[in-house]
This record gives C-alpha cells, structure tokens and sequence, in this order.
C-alpha cells in the first residue's frame, strides 16, 4: 500500500480536498486502484449535528455515514463508493481509545496520547485503506489522505505526530507527502514568507514536504518558484503552481502538466506494482474522458440560470454536492451553469415590508430563471418562501427540482392550492397543530430525543410504481423498476394523503419496499416538475451525473426530449454508465 499524505498551511480552505481528489483520479489513471481517507480534527464523532452554516454540508454515505464533504469530492473524482469509516476524526478516535480502556485492552497500563492515542490513529488508518471501495472488489494501490485543519493547530496535534510515526511504520518508499500553501499577490508581488514559515512550522513537527503545492491567483514566476524551492528545501521540480483555472475540474490536468505523477510514481517505486493490461486501458480511457469533459466546459456557449432556493445560502458550501451535480450535468448538456443565489425568506412578503430591495431582487432570480431548485433543510425558517417560489415554478411551466426538503414544501404547496386544504402545513414547522393539517408528518420510527445519527440514513431502494413507463423521472434512470439512492431525513409525506394529492396530478411515481413511503412526485402536464425525498446529489459523479439532476438541467435548458430521445446518450463501458 502506497499512502500519500495531503496537509495544508498558512489558511484554511485552501483546497487540500480538491488537490486531494485530484491526485487521486490521477493515480487512477495510471490504471491503480485509489482509495481516501479524510481526517477531521474536530471533537464531534461526525458531521451530523454540525449546521450546514458552520461546516458546510453533511455528506452522507452509502452506509449511512455522516462525513465531511470531502468525502463527497473524492467520491465525485475517483467513482468510489466509501464507508463512514473512511472519515476520522478525534471524537471517533478518543471514543474507540476509552472504549477499549475500559474493557481493559490496555492490560492496566497508563493510556497516553502517544503511544496508544496515535497508535490507534496508524491502526485506523492501515485497517480502512485495505477496504476494496470500486467495482474491482480488490484492495487499493494507493491511499490518498487529507489532513484536515492547518497544520500547526492544537486539535491536529496528536494526527500529525501519528503520522510522522506512520512514515517509519510503512516505510520511505510507501509514504510520500504534499503540504499545500498559500503564496499572496499584494500589490502584484508574489509573496513566498506564508509558505517558508509554514514548512518551517511542519519540518519542527518531524514531517518533511516531498511537493509544495502552492495556491496563488496567478501562474508563479521562475524566480518563486526558485526562491521557494531553495528556502522550503525542495527541488523545483518539486513545487507545483496550483493557480486560478477555469473550474476545479481542471485541476487534474493542470497538476499532469507539471509532471506531479512523474514524480509521485519515482519517489513511490510504483513500478513495483505489477498493472493487468485491463488496468491501463482503463486508465487511459478514464483520462480520455476527463480531457473531453473539460474541453465541453470550456467551449460551452449557451447559459443556463438555475435559482438556487435555500435558507443556507450565506455559506455556499453548504449545497456543494448539490452545485456539483448541477456542474456535472451542465457538462453533460455541454452549457454553462449560473447558479442565482435566492435566500427563501427574502421572497416572503414580510421582507417585502421591511427591506423592498432584497425582495424584489430575490423575486427578479426567481422570476428569469431557467429553472428553479429547493434542496433540502431543516426548520421552519424561510419555508413560506420556498412554497412560493415552488408555486412559481409549477404555475409558469418552469421546471422544477425539489430535493428532501424541496420535496416536502412543494407538496404542501400543492395540497394548498391545488386540492384545497388552505392551511395545509408540516409537522415540523408546527408539530402542535391540528394533526388534520399536516402534509408532513415525522417517521414513525425516528428517534425524537436523539440528535446524532437517528434520522433514515443511507442508501435505501426506491420501487418505481406500476404505469409508470411514461414517466420523465423513469425513463431518465434507465427504465428500471428499483433504483437506490441515499436518504437523510426525519419527515415524510403524510401516507394518508396520497391517494388526493394524485388524484389531482400530483403522481408519487417512486416509493419505499412497503409502498407506503413517498420517494419521488412528478407532476402532469408540466415541463418537468420532479422532486425526491432522497438526496441525488450525493451519488453523482464527475462523469455520471445524477439523474433528477440530469432531466432537471437538461430541462431547463430546452434539451429534455434530445436528451431522452439519446442524443446524449450513455454508453456501457464496464457495466458502468459513462459519457
């Protein structure tokens, strides 16, 4: 096993997950089996209670895991499927360490942060990246892993000593290094002191960059480059311009450009690990498609404008998987994608009262869009403003995608103003109200009193129902009868209702193994008025996009009917659907 080791310094939020991810699909291919480990130094054992304003987005795995969104971008680069396992952080590791404490593991010894805390840390870490997580079913090549938070920081401290024990324990030419850093252009000088005192601060920790990559706005100059290079101890060869490019999705070719593999393959020794012809033509195909999949970015003309409804808008990592499958299919439909930002409570006639700009601009993305999007979320704040936009959306023939939460509002919208039960709400927003009233009610198995990791999690099947062969949402993932898709949700559409809202037009084309359970709507007689209770975003890759999310650009973008009829059609490639 091969580890490479991604650390960040001088900010945070420099992009050691995109750099990650990117040298990962990379090492992909060259035909090896890539794996991902995220280590997150904070005391929370996952990302499930942590608001989206505070952390951006919870992602959520196949097993229910919720992680750090950057388990998403290594998903999105390398088509892996991982585990919540695949994401560590202190709260996980302190709990595993007093759990075995108190069985006695440690035979009465005194329990330290080293050497039990970092062993357990190495453990972890060797254990997990042995998980076979692509279609192969076979254990990894290489493991990427990105060290989460600015190394130098109190909360890294006992993973960073972890893995300067590690280089030993594995071996120089199975551990290799990239430490991200920051160069500032201030009045148009490039300036390298960030990054020396970041090396500075690493070497003293006893670990040893083998590649700089040095985020700045624009290309380094040779003399940087040097200066960089004499100052960090470092070869040039050794220092990578990760500048400003057109989409992160080019970052890829950008890091090949400057010949990081060849490098990272040399100091490895990777040609000790013996490649089947059948990996490197995999490889080779999987950059093929990656160069044409930037080259339809790049010459792509018309734009689309998709209003973004949301009440986490503040922070636009909070809907990242969300804005990266609306990338993936913009690609896909070869046009360029504008995301209008609408805060949901400015379209609400209260703002209109107290602040007519934002109203009034709020209602003039909406109002031009070329389609309109409610992701999911929590809590009864700004909802009156998504019903609206979604009663917009299915009143002007704009198509329409609803996701979770979107799914829910756009049905009490419906049940509102279309069947007739005028103060049709969610249990949710008001859990005391007339039970009559509630279009939404909470699951009947979820657990009320605890927070973390009780909603219906993970990947779960979705059973499309008889009579549905005309149906936009079907036919876009293939004509299957059952799909599986992952859930993170405690409310659902109130079972009792379902028979009049269809009645109506509103068709719950996709329910759960009981039937019962609602999954997706489609709307007659509209362009494309879809909405999931699960969340597509989270299994949409690079170069498999999502298929609500698919059918929703696609629509907005006039494309639909080409789009169904093949003219962007998928092809078999190893039982996997690919461009």
């Amino acid at each position: 096993m091969k580890y490479v080791v991604v650390s960040g310094g001088v900010i945070s939020g420099i992009g050691k997950g995109v750099l990650a991810s990117s040298t990962g699909m990379l090492f992909k291919t060259f035909g090896y089996k890539v794996t991902s480990i995220k280590i997150d130094p904070y005391m929370n054992i996952d990302a499930g209670t942590m608001s989206p304003l505070e952390h951006g987005e919870c992602f959520v795995l196949d097993d229910g895991g919720e992680t750090d969104l950057d388990l998403g971008n290594y998903e999105r680069y390398l088509n892996v499927t991982l585990t919540k396992d695949h994401n560590i952080t202190t709260g996980k590791i302190y709990s595993h360490v007093i759990q075995k404490e108190r069985k006695g593991d440690y035979l009465g010894k005194t329990v330290q942060i080293v050497p039990h805390l970092t062993n357990a840390i190495q453990d972890w870490i060797e254990r997990v990246s042995k998980i076979p997580v692509d279609d192969t079913g076979m254990e990894p090549d290489v493991c990427i892993i990105e060290l989460g938070g600015t190394v130098g920081d109190i909360e890294s401290a006992p993973f960073v000593e972890a893995l300067r024990q590690f280089q030993f324990r594995v071996g120089k030419e199975n551990f290799a290094l990239i430490h991200v850093s920051l160069v500032p252009v201030i009045h148009g000088e490039q300036k390298t002191k960030p990054t020396q005192a970041a090396i500075k601060d690493l070497r003293s920790l006893g670990l040893t960059p083998d590649m700089i990559a040095v985020r700045c706005s624009h290309i380094l100059d040779e003399p940087t480059i040097n200066k960089i290079a004499m100052f960090c101890h470092v070869g040039s060869n050794q220092v990578v311009n990760v500048h400003d490019v057109n989409s992160t999705y080019h970052v890829p070719l950008l890091l090949l450009e400057q010949k990081v593999m060849d490098y990272l393959r040399a100091r490895l020794q990777l040609s000790d690990i013996t490649l089947s012809s059948e990996d490197v033509s995999r490889g080779e195909k999987l950059l093929i498609k990656w160069k044409s999949m930037t080259s339809n970015y790049d010459e792509s003309l018309q734009t689309v404008k998709i209003a973004l409804v949301g009440k986490y808008t503040h922070l636009k990592d909070s809907y990242l998987s969300v804005i990266k499958a609306l990338e993936h299919s913009s690609m896909k439909c070869r046009n360029k994608l504008e995301i209008l930002w609408v805060e949901s409570s400015h379209l609400e006639p209260e703002t209109q009262e107290t602040d007519k700009e934002k109203f009034h601009d709020a209602w003039n993305k909406v109002s031009t869009a070329d389609g309109v999007l409610v992701p999911g979320g929590f809590g009864h704040r700004g909802t009156e403003g998504m019903i609206l936009a979604a009663k917009w959306a299915r009143e002007s023939n704009v198509p329409y995608l609803g996701v979770c939460l979107g799914l829910q509002i756009a049905t009490i919208e419906f049940m509102r103003n279309v069947v007739g039960l005028k103060d049709g709400q969610s249990a949710e927003f008001f859990p005391d109200s007339d039970p009559e009233t509630h279009v939404v009610v909470y699951m009947p198995e979820i657990d009320k009193e605890n927070m973390g990791g009780t909603m219906r999690l993970g990947l779960r099947p979705t059973h499309f129902q008889p009579d549905t062969e005309s149906s936009q949402i079907k036919k876009l993932y293939g004509s299957k009868d059952i799909i599986e898709e992952r859930h993170r949700h405690r409310y659902e559409i109130n079972p009792n209702l379902i028979n009049k809202l269809e009645e109506h037009g509103l068709m719950f084309v996709g329910r759960d193994d009981t039937g019962e359970r609602c999954e997706i709507f489609e709307l007659k007689n509209h362009p494309y008025y879809v909405a999931t209770q699960y969340h597509p975003e989270y299994t949409s890759k690079v170069l498999d996009p999502s298929r609500p999310f698919l059918g929703f650009f696609a629509a907005s973008a006039g494309v639909l009917d080409k789009l169904l009829d093949g003219e962007y059609d998928y092809t078999e490639s190893e039982g996997k659907t690919d461009f």
